[in-house]
C-alpha cells in the first residue's frame, strides 16, 4: 500500500512537471547595442524556435514571450537589419534579454516604406504627437501656421481683417497658452505670440510635436493647454538633404522661395545654412470693401547651424538666425507717406519687424550608461514698429533662456531621474501714444528676472507601466510671486496593447497684454485695463487612450482624449459688455476649458491613408460678471484626410468640418445692427484642401493645389469698413476665412 502511495505520487510529480514544462515561457527582451555601449529597445524582431519553426515578434517595447514547446529545439532571434542570432539549450523557463550587435548588420540593406504622416510613441508616459516630414509634404506648408492644415488637435484661424496674423487653438484656448518651443527651447514668447507662427518656413521643419495637457517640468512651467516643438532640419549626413530648395506662387501672386545647404566638416559634424524669401505681388479686393484681404508682406529670414553628434562622450548644437519682415495693410488706396497729413482720411496698418535669434545646445555623456549632463542657451532681441491708423506701437524685448540637466538612473534603469536649474530674463519696453482708464496698468518698461529648479523621477517596467513625476519652483522678481509646479504623468499598457494615459499639473504664463493681443488695436475701440494684470495660473488634467488593431498588414490606430482645463487666474479681454470698448481684467469667477476628441487613422488600401477625428470644446469665462461660453471658439471640429500615393504620384484630400462659435455683443454698434453683422453665433461651415504631387526622378518634385475650394468666407469682416474714422470701426470681429479659392504651384528640388 505504501509503495501504491509512492508511486501515485511520484506519478503526479511527474504529470505536474510535464505541465509546469509544457506551460513555461522563455521571456525578455531584445535590444541593439551601438559602438559607444548603448542599448535600446528592438521592436519587430521574430523570435521563434527553429524545429518547430513557431514564434512569436518583439512589441513596440522589445519585450517578448515565447511558450516552450514539447520538442524543444534552438531559439532563434530574426531581424531583417541583422544576421540571426540563435540560442542553445534553452530548455527550462527563463527570463533572457538578447542584444544585437551593430558589428553584425548586413552591409546593405534598403528598407523602403511610406513615412507615417503622424503617429503616437506608445512607450512614452506623455501623449506625444509627431507629424512627420510626410505630413508636411501633404500642404503647401509655406509656414509652420499651414503645417497644422491636416491636424484634428490644433486649430489655425486668423485673429483680425488686416494684419494677416494667425493664432492657434489647443484644447479650445488661444495659443498663448501653449508652450511654443523650437528643438526643446522655449520660443515666440511676447511680442513674437501674434506673427511667431509666420517664422518658421514649412520646408525647414524635419518634425513637429505635439503634446496636450502640462508638459515635462524640465521646460519650465508655462505649458498650460500644452506644448508644441518644432525640429528644424539637421546637417547630418543621414538626416537632411544636401541641397534643397523650394520654389512656391499661389493666384493671390505670392511667391515663397526655400532654400538649405549642408556641408559636412571632418568626418562628423555638419553645418548648414537656410534662406527664405516670400513677396505679396499684388493687392486684392475680392468682397469690394475697399479693404485689402491680405496685407502687402515681405520677408527675409535666415538661419546658420552648426552640429557635432554626440560620437564620443560630447555633442553640441550651435545657431544664429535673422529676420526681417514687413506688413502694410488697410485700404486699397493707403499711402503710408500721407498717414499723418492733416485731413487724410484713408486708413492703414504698417508693422515692421527685426528678430534675431542664438542658441547652444551641450551634452556630455559619461561612462555610466544613461547618465549625462546638458546645458541650453538662448538669446532673443524682438524689435517691432508698428501702427493702425492713427495709433503707434512699439516695442522692444530681450529675452534670454538658461537651463542645466542632469540625468541618470538609480539602482537600474527602470528608475531614472533628472534634476536641473533654469534662469529666463525678459526686458520689454513699450511705447503707445493711445491712453488707457488706468495709466499705470500696462508699463512701458517692464523686466522679469526668473531663476528655478526642477526634479523629476521616471519609472518605465519596458513594458507596462511608466511614470514621470515632476516639481519644479520658481521665483518671479516682477510679480515677487514663487511659483510651485507639480506635474504627473502616467502610463499602462494592457497585454492587448491597449495604451492608457492619464496626466494632472499646473502651469504659470506672465501675461503681454498688448504684445499678445496687439491685433485689438485694428479698432476704434477704446482700450480700458480695469486691473493691473497678474500672473495667469491654471490646473490641467487629462486622459489618453490608444489601441492599435493589426488586420494582415493593415493597422488601425484609434485614440481617444479628453482635457479640462481650471483657471485660478485669466486675463479677461471683455468685448461684450460695451461696443466701443475692450475691457482688461482679471478673472472674478470661473473659467474653464473641456475638450473631447476622438480620432482614427489606417491604411485601407495599399498607400491609401485615411484619418477620420472629431473633437468638441466646451469651453466658458467669466466675462462682465457672467459665466458664458467664451467667443470666437467652435464648439466642434470634424476632420477627414485622405492621401494616395501610387508610384511617382501622389493625392491628398483635406476637408475640415467647423462648427458654429459665440460671436461677442455688437447691438451698441449702430453700423453692425444696421448691416446685419451683429450675429449671436457664427455659421457652420466646410473647408476643402486638395494637392497633387508628381515625383520627376530623383531629385524633382511638381506639386499643385487648391485651398478653400469651397469658397467659403466671412462676409463683410469689417465693420464700418467705408468709415474707419468712426466709432464704429471695427476690423477685429473675425470668425472665418477671409479669402476664397486659393489655387497654388510649386516646384521641389533635392540632392540626396
Amino acid at each position: 500500500m505504501k509503495t501504491n502511495k509512492i508511486t501515485l505520487i511520484t506519478l503526479l510529480l511527474m504529470a505536474f512537471t510535464t505541465s509546469a514544462l509544457a506551460q513555461g515561457f522563455i521571456e525578455g527582451t531584445v535590444y541593439e547595442q551601438n559602438e559607444n555601449g548603448e542599448k535600446t529597445p528592438l521592436p519587430g524582431v521574430n523570435v521563434y524556435w527553429k524545429i518547430v519553426n513557431e514564434g512569436v515578434v518583439t512589441d513596440a517595447h522589445g519585450h517578448y514571450k515565447i511558450p516552450l514547446h514539447e520538442r524543444i529545439g534552438c531559439l532563434v532571434f530574426s531581424c531583417i537589419s541583422y544576421e540571426n542570432d540563435t540560442v542553445h539549450h534553452m530548455v527550462e523557463p527563463a527570463h533572457y534579454d538578447h542584444v544585437f550587435n551593430t558589428a553584425h548588420m548586413l552591409n546593405e540593406v534598403e528598407i523602403k516604406a511610406r513615412e507615417k504622416a503622424s503617429y503616437i510613441n506608445p512607450i512614452k508616459a506623455i501623449a506625444v504627437q509627431s507629424i512627420t516630414s510626410e505630413s508636411l509634404r501633404r500642404a503647401a506648408c509655406c509656414t509652420l501656421a499651414g503645417s497644422f492644415e491636416n491636424n484634428a488637435s490644433v486649430d489655425v484661424s486668423y485673429s483680425d481683417a488686416v494684419t494677416g496674423a494667425q493664432q492657434i487653438q489647443l484644447l479650445g484656448l488661444s495659443g498663448i497658452y501653449t508652450q511654443m518651443m523650437t528643438e526643446m527651447i522655449p520660443n515666440f514668447r511676447g511680442l513674437a505670440s501674434t506673427f511667431g507662427l509666420n517664422y518658421v518656413p514649412g520646408t525647414w521643419m524635419n518634425g513637429i510635436q505635439i503634446s496636450k495637457g502640462t508638459s515635462s517640468v524640465r521646460n519650465g512651467y508655462e505649458s498650460i493647454t500644452g506644448q508644441i516643438n518644432v525640429d528644424y532640419k539637421e546637417p547630418l549626413k543621414d538626416k537632411s538633404e544636401k541641397v534643397f530648395f523650394n520654389l512656391y506662387g499661389n493666384s493671390m501672386l505670392m511667391t515663397d522661395f526655400n532654400f538649405n545647404g549642408r556641408v559636412n566638416v571632418g568626418k562628423n559634424d555638419g553645418i548648414m545654412f537656410f534662406g527664405h524669401v516670400n513677396h505679396n505681388h499684388m493687392k486684392m479686393d475680392g468682397n469690394g470693401d475697399t479693404f485689402l484681404d491680405d496685407p502687402m508682406t515681405t520677408q527675409y529670414n535666415v538661419f546658420l547651424r552648426y552640429n557635432h553628434p554626440h560620437i564620443g562622450h560630447f555633442g553640441c548644437k550651435l545657431g544664429i538666425k535673422a529676420l526681417k519682415e514687413t506688413r502694410l495693410g488697410g485700404q486699397m488706396d493707403f499711402d503710408p507717406k500721407h498717414r499723418l497729413d492733416a485731413g487724410y482720411n484713408l486708413y492703414g496698418i504698417g508693422i515692421n519687424t527685426e528678430r534675431y535669434e542664438a542658441f547652444a545646445k551641450g551634452g556630455y555623456h559619461f561612462h555610466r550608461e544613461n547618465t549625462s549632463l546638458g546645458t541650453q542657451h538662448q538669446v532673443t532681441y524682438h524689435k517691432m514698429n508698428s501702427y493702425f491708423g492713427l495709433k503707434d506701437y512699439n516695442a522692444t524685448q530681450l529675452s534670454y533662456y538658461a537651463n542645466i540637466l542632469f540625468d541618470s538612473y538609480i539602482v537600474n534603469k527602470h528608475h531614472t531621474y533628472s534634476v536641473g536649474a533654469s534662469y529666463s530674463y525678459d526686458c520689454y519696453d513699450e511705447y503707445q501714444n493711445f491712453l488707457f482708464t488706468t495709466l499705470d496698468a500696462n508699463p512701458k518698461r517692464r523686466v522679469e528676472h526668473v531663476p528655478g529648479a526642477f526634479a523629476e523621477y521616471t519609472f518605465n517596467d519596458d513594458h507596462h507601466w511608466s511614470v514621470i513625476a515632476g516639481f519644479r519652483a520658481d521665483y518671479n522678481s516682477y510679480y515677487q510671486k514663487m511659483l510651485y509646479t507639480p506635474r504627473l504623468h502616467m502610463r499602462f499598457m494592457t497585454e492587448n496593447d491597449v495604451t492608457f494615459r492619464a496626466s494632472a499639473g499646473k502651469g504659470y504664463r506672465s501675461p503681454n497684454v498688448l504684445a499678445e493681443n496687439s491685433t485689438m488695436l485694428a479698432s476704434a475701440r477704446l482700450i480700458q485695463f480695469l486691473d493691473a494684470p497678474k500672473m495667469e495660473e491654471a490646473w490641467n488634467y487629462g486622459l489618453n487612450l490608444t489601441k492599435v488593431f493589426n488586420f494582415g498588414w493593415r493597422q488601425i490606430s484609434i485614440q481617444a482624449d479628453y482635457y479640462r482645463t481650471d483657471f485660478v487666474n485669466q486675463i479677461v479681454l471683455d468685448r461684450d459688455a460695451d461696443a466701443h470698448q475692450i475691457r482688461i481684467y482679471n478673472l472674478n469667477g470661473k473659467s474653464y476649458s473641456n475638450s473631447a476628441q476622438i480620432e482614427a487613422n489606417c491604411e485601407i488600401l495599399k498607400d491609401f491613408d485615411l484619418t477620420l477625428a472629431f473633437r468638441y470644446n466646451d469651453v466658458k469665462m467669466t466675462i462682465d460678471s457672467t459665466l458664458r461660453e467664451k467667443p470666437f471658439v467652435n464648439r466642434y471640429k470634424g476632420l477627414v484626410t485622405m492621401s494616395y500615393a501610387p508610384g511617382t504620384w501622389q493625392f491628398d484630400f483635406t476637408t475640415q468640418f467647423n462648427g458654429d462659435s459665440r460671436v461677442p455683443d455688437l447691438s451698441g454698434n449702430a453700423t453692425a445692427v444696421a448691416n446685419g453683422q451683429n450675429i449671436e453665433r457664427s455659421p457652420f461651415y466646410v473647408i476643402m484642401n486638395a494637392q497633387i504631387t508628381k515625383s520627376l526622378g530623383k531629385c524633382w518634385e511638381i506639386y499643385v493645389g487648391g485651398e478653400n475650394l469651397t469658397n467659403f468666407k466671412q462676409s463683410n469682416p469689417i465693420i464700418s469698413a467705408y468709415d474707419p474714422s468712426s466709432e464704429d470701426f471695427d476690423a477685429s470681429m473675425v470668425w472665418g476665412p477671409l479669402s476664397g479659392i486659393r489655387a497654388y504651384l510649386g516646384v521641389r528640388f533635392q540632392v540626396k
